[in-house]
């Protein structure tokens, strides 16, 4: 195989940040309501996006080379907010990623785990070695209507669909239209920014209503599936500047 020539390449960085409804996300110390009118906080939010691809406004479409693909952003960095990938020349009109880490990078020899994919790194409080798989999605918090001792929450998102025995398959691809709200312009002379939103309200009001009384914990469980179908969602393009 032949190197990549990085030279005629430009750099697009996708920008992530978080709220909770009209809210900025605040970990620990604001109060937000979901749409059960249930009362929490949260402190701490974790996801894997990986697999990107670009469409060019000619339809055709660039994908990411995978081992330049896998991101972990974590709330609580601000420097893994933003994923930094390069692309060649072009404008692009749309993006995908994936919420998680594919079924062949979850099956692949630790040895091809590097980086944030790392489970004894990185990814330590990412991956379940009791299940040999990553958790896609983490997001805890505390509230009073809680059952748990700890008035805690932990929902903690897996599953690809089972190595050698059929699970649930939580990896999500988020589509994002870039053009109402500017496309990606770059060339050899220019850097682009991506602002992606992440409500995570969304997480309790999407397709499914989930209320942290009757879900406090949530895990390896078929009840996931509805978690994951909620987040799936809740991303949006904001803007995108051209430099």
């Amino acid at each position: 195989m032949e190197p990549v020539d990085y030279s005629n390449r430009s750099r697009i960085t996708l920008s992530f940040n978080h709220v909770v409804g009209n809210q900025p996300l605040s970990r620990g110390n604001t109060s937000y309501t979901n749409g059960s009118g249930e009362e929490f906080k949260i402190t701490s939010l974790k996801y894997f996006i990986s697999n990107i691809s670009l469409t060019k406004s000619d339809g055709s479409v660039y994908v990411v080379p995978q081992d330049s693909s896998y991101f972990l952003i974590d709330e609580s960095q601000d420097t893994s907010k933003a994923a930094i990938i390069t692309t060649p020349p072009g404008q692009y009109k749309q993006m995908s990623f994936v919420i998680g880490v594919d079924s062949l990078r979850n099956t692949k020899d630790i040895s091809q785990r590097l980086g944030v994919l790392d489970p004894t790194a990185s990814a330590a409080d990412m991956y379940w070695t009791w299940n040999s798989g990553y958790i896609f999605f983490k997001l805890e918090g505390n509230s009073t209507v809680s059952p748990q001792t700890d008035k805690s929450f932990r929902y903690h998102i897996g599953l690809y669909g089972g190595l050698t025995s059929g699970t649930i398959n939580n990896i999500k691809r988020v589509s994002i239209d870039l053009n109402p709200l500017g496309g990606v312009k770059v060339n050899n002379a220019k850097n682009s920014t991506i602002f992606i939103q992440g409500d995570i309200l969304k997480v309790f009001t999407g397709k499914h209503k989930i209320s942290i009384s009757s879900n406090s914990v949530v895990m390896a469980t078929p009840f996931s599936a509805s978690v994951a179908e909620n987040y799936a969602n809740m991303f949006v393009h904001v803007k995108t500047t051209n430099d």
